[in-house]
């Protein structure tokens, strides 16, 4: 079994794996980083075609991220700018989208785009399809306008909702997207409440819809910084036990991570121009990548120059 495995936590993340002359054989992505690593050591089932890559891989590389949604972004994200020879797709499969906010009295509501938005941006198209559904089911936005239809003017009325509201529902809104968590909680609590009451009166088919969108409301709340609308380049870094990480971010994506032996007064530089906001994100993964290290001391999981060559794309 792989030195340093043990040490990968249970929690969301990305993982490469480099053979012993420290080249990136592959990059994944896990909802739990230690079960899906060891995986590949145990039946590879319909993923037969990793024998061969398994059996070279000599070290194990990991960053620990904040959620599910983070974890596919930065799988996405490193992948476009490298893909080692043994990932089948440069990218991934999801389709990014953005949400827009309008509170106009014409056209009050949420929209998705593929182009650009006021947030976002999130990966899956059909999730966040489902989260739109899941807010308009309780935050009827779109049904607060000065042009509704005939039948637009019952829904407002069985909705319980009027012109009057159209200020308070957009701020709920735009809150719930911008992550504040009182507002997300109380978003959560009130699609809960209309599942649990479908589920009463055995509406299973709605309930069975509800917490799906509930699922996707915790997709696209869920923290995630891998990529931003911000466009910004920097490096940030982290220092521990004799490991230097550092992540590459460039308009506003992290596109890559390194880590090498590094003492701490030449850490320290690296360091101190890390933006403040990043200082607890780049140190919990360098104390993850000096951990893993440490358990597979004399393998190629750091190595002392390199900042992560790949074989070329098959």
């Amino acid at each position: 079994m792989l030195a340093g495995r043990a040490r990968l936590p249970n929690e969301p993340g990305v993982y490469r794996f480099r053979d012993e002359r420290g080249r990136v054989l592959y990059v994944g992505r896990a909802t739990q980083l230690r079960s899906r690593v060891g995986s590949y050591w145990s039946d590879l089932g319909d993923r037969r075609h990793l024998v061969r890559m398994v059996a070279a891989v000599a070290a194990v590389e990991a960053l620990v991220c904040d959620s599910v949604h983070e974890a596919a972004w930065l799988e996405r994200n490193v992948l476009e700018h490298r893909k080692p020879r043994w990932n089948r797709i440069r990218g991934g499969m999801e389709t990014p989208v953005y949400l827009g906010l309008s509170g106009s009295s014409a056209a009050p509501g949420l929209r998705l785009s593929y182009d650009t938005g006021e947030f976002g941006p999130y990966l899956g198209s059909q999730r966040v399809r489902q989260a739109l559904s899941g807010l308009h089911r309780i935050r009827p936005l779109q049904y607060t306008g000065s042009r509704l239809t005939g039948a637009e003017r019952e829904m407002a009325v069985k909705r319980g909702v009027t012109a009057a509201d159209r200020e308070a529902l957009a701020a709920d809104l735009a809150a719930v997207l911008a992550r504040d968590p009182g507002a997300v909680g109380r978003a959560r609590a009130d699609l809960a409440a209309l599942r649990d009451r479908a589920a009463a009166t055995l509406a299973f088919e709605v309930a069975g819809q509800i917490q799906d969108e509930l699922g996707a409301l915790d997709w696209i709340t869920a923290p995630q910084r891998a990529t931003s609308l911000e466009p910004a380049d920097f490096t940030a870094a982290g220092w521990s036990g004799g490991v230097l990480l550092t992540l590459t971010v460039r308009a506003g994506r992290i596109i890559n991570w390194t880590q090498r032996a590094c003492g701490e007064r030449a850490a320290a530089p690296h360091l101190a121009a890390t933006p403040p906001g990043w200082t607890g994100y780049a140190q919990r993964n360098a104390e993850l990548a000096a951990a893993v290290t440490t358990a597979g001391a004399g393998s190629a999981a750091v190595p002392r120059a390199r900042s992560a060559p790949t074989a070329a794309p098959r």
